[in-house]
């Protein structure tokens, strides 16, 4: 009986030791691998407005003119059989309570077809300026000033 309890105890203190060996870190080998995962995250902004919007137009319900402003400050236009490409940018407001964002669209190229309007007029090499008042995330109007007294654009959100 003393055997089978010493060679029990003996079993165990040994399975210990073992696993006391295997537990026993080298901090020099973890600081390479620390070192290469400090800098793998990084923070990319973009402009709130980035996403796909779409616009009604007046006199036109059934025709839906699409602005899809990219992260890479490209913009695709589609209004009707009329497609534009261009790039904008788009500059936050300094002072948000008294003067709204800035938004400046250059057309770099446009299929020249008729749009949702039913105008047919090539825009390539146009630039505009539109202030942004926002309603909520998901509702935008381009206006002419800053003070958003002259707004003529209102434009939903259809995917982020």
């Amino acid at each position: 009986m003393k055997k089978i309890y010493l060679t029990t105890v003996l079993s165990l203190c040994s399975v210990c030791a073992i696993a006391n060996e295997n537990t026993t870190i080298d901090s020099a080998k973890l600081t390479p691998v620390a070192a290469e995962t400090t800098n793998k995250f990084r923070v990319v902004t973009r402009p709130e407005i980035v996403g796909l919007w779409g616009m009604q137009i007046p006199n036109n319900r059934k025709c839906i003119e699409y602005y899809n402003f990219k992260s890479n400050s490209d913009v695709v236009i589609k209004s009707g059989q009329e497609w534009s490409a261009g790039v904008y940018d788009y500059q936050p407001s300094q002072d948000p309570a008294n003067s709204l964002p800035a938004l400046i669209l250059q057309v770099k190229y446009d299929n020249n077809e008729v749009d949702c309007s039913g105008y047919q007029e090539d825009q390539t090499g146009d630039i505009s300026q539109y202030f942004v008042k926002w309603k909520n995330a998901h509702t935008i109007n381009f206006c002419s000033n800053e003070k958003a007294e002259q707004c003529f654009a209102t434009l939903y959100r259809v995917l982020p």
